[in-house]
């Protein structure tokens, strides 16, 4: 008598919060998880401003991903504190905290960090990242043992988001930690954002990557129109600085920079979009809206 057919394990969901100070990795780290370039990245840090939802779905089951901005000490203005409420809110909300860490070092911010998760009950690991810079490997174990001996982490484990090793070992410890459940996305769906949502940040990430020196904190990008159209999008974005000074500096010399802008992101969002996009930027000035919680509302910051 053949011997019946093994049982598979219950799908597993659950929330997983990616957390660290500013610049360790934590996009590069979504999207090489879910396999999609979702959450933008770049050299300064508060690139990333939002809480941002990557769905990673296999046969264990689905995790729902939260990238959030960098936890960081300083900065008065309003945006610095909405940006740390939002990473202490995916924080309060997850199943699993994922605190990430550069391989190597511990600064003071990534104490902060630790303090803020040792907040939540909820299991928690610790990723080091870019382990790939790091030439001799055999002195990142002192640094594991010390980290690990003043920290309470469930695992810790070494990664490369960049080349993406070591994330399948992630992942199954994730999956040992989530509760059994029925997945919340459908298995094609990669994110709860709206095109117009990921309009503006390929906008918005263009101006950091071009003027990352000139302007690395005081520009933001509004929809102000988006018609689909079938095969074709027609986008209207303004990109809003603090000064007029700023605004010389995106638009350059004959409108060089913005037009420049506008190719590369253009280019971006017929690739994610998968049809024609007619783009059309404008460059506007208000005063101080880093620091203006009104504005901060309009441009989506604050929740």
């Amino acid at each position: 008598m053949p011997e019946p057919a093994p049982v598979p394990p219950a799908a597993r969901c659950g929330t997983v919060a990616l957390v660290g100070r500013p610049n360790v990795g934590k996009s590069t780290l979504l999207n090489a998880l879910i396999g999609w370039r979702l959450s933008i990245a770049g050299p300064k840090p508060q690139t990333t401003r939002h809480r941002i939802l990557g769905v990673r779905t296999c046969e264990q089951g689905q995790i729902l991903f939260l990238d959030t901005p960098g936890l960081h000490r300083g900065g008065a203005r309003a945006l610095n504190r909405q940006l740390n409420r939002a990473a202490r809110r995916a924080i309060g909300e997850a199943d699993v905290v994922v605190q990430i860490a550069e391989a190597g070092r511990w600064t003071g911010e990534d104490e902060a960090v630790y303090e803020a998760v040792a907040e939540s009950t909820r299991p928690r690991l610790l990723v080091l990242n870019k382990v790939d810079t790091q030439k001799d490997k055999a002195r990142l174990l002192p640094f594991i043992a010390d980290v690990s001996a003043a920290h309470s982490f469930g695992a810790v484990y070494l990664v490369s988001a960049r080349r993406h090793d070591g994330l399948k070992e992630l992942e199954n410890g994730i999956f040992a930690l989530l509760p059994e459940a029925p997945p919340v996305f459908g298995a094609d769906q990669i994110t709860d954002r709206n095109e117009r949502f990921l309009a503006a940040e390929l906008v918005r990430e263009q101006v950091m990557l071009q003027l990352a020196q000139e302007l690395p904190y005081s520009t933001a990008v509004e929809i102000e129109d988006f018609q689909d159209r079938g095969d074709r999008s027609r986008i209207e974005a303004t990109i809003w600085v603090e000064r007029e000074g700023q605004k010389a500096i995106v638009i350059g010399a004959g409108a060089a920079r913005l037009k420049a802008i506008g190719m590369a992101a253009r280019r971006a969002m017929e690739h994610l979009f998968e049809r024609r996009v007619d783009l059309r930027l404008h460059v506007k000035v208000t005063e101080n809206w880093s620091d203006d919680t009104g504005a901060l509302r309009r441009f989506g910051y604050a929740e």
